[in-house]
């Protein structure tokens, strides 16, 4: 199951505005928008990658022109060196998109990488790696994602999607003179 579609355009939309803001001010004042260019995503530690897609899709959206080549998919187990993506058009379009791109893979990444581990750990065990709600605002559905690209399994998603009892509501029970046996 992959993240909404339309959650996925607003996320990148924000991304963006938050990063762009007024401009690239930097490649505007030393890169022609007509300079080609290529660019790779080159993997810096070992892992689980998760986001390529979420990469691509950064880049076309800064520039449609981009030519987003995916050399590796989400789940593949990566190491130093290994080349993810090429990007290939205008360099200054390349540079406007790369921060958000790879602030998106290095997060996704590290939650499916961390994940995998707990998943090995745990390997041959009648046990599941589960996540919980305790994620980025905004960001729950890719986070929850990157977890299963990583072989662990989602809980809820939204408070809505079952009954979890915690200590906050005990107390609250007992507030009102109840206890949990009493409902």
């Amino acid at each position: 199951m992959s993240p909404d579609r339309d959650l996925i355009e607003e996320v990148i939309e924000r991304a963006l505005a938050e990063d762009l803001g007024q401009g690239d001010v930097t490649t505007a004042a030393l890169i022609s928008m007509h300079q080609p260019g290529i660019g790779f995503i080159v993997i810096k530690e070992e892992g689980v990658l998760a986001g390529i897609e979420l990469a691509r899709q950064v880049f076309q959206r800064v520039d449609p022109q981009l030519k987003v080549e995916l050399l590796l998919e989400d789940g593949a187990r990566v190491k130093p060196g290994s080349k993810a993506a090429k990007v290939t058009g205008s360099f200054a379009s390349i540079l406007k998109g790369e921060r958000v791109a790879l602030n998106f893979l290095q997060r996704l990444s590290g939650i499916a990488s961390e994940t995998s581990r707990y998943v090995e750990s745990v390997h041959g065990l009648p046990v599941r790696i589960m996540d919980t709600r305790k994620t980025t605002p905004g960001l729950r559905s890719l986070e929850k994602y990157a977890v299963r690209v990583g072989g662990g399994q989602n809980h809820r998603m939204s408070l809505g999607d079952g009954i979890l009892i915690k200590d906050n509501h005990l107390a609250a029970l007992r507030n009102q003179g109840l206890n949990i046996k009493e409902i």
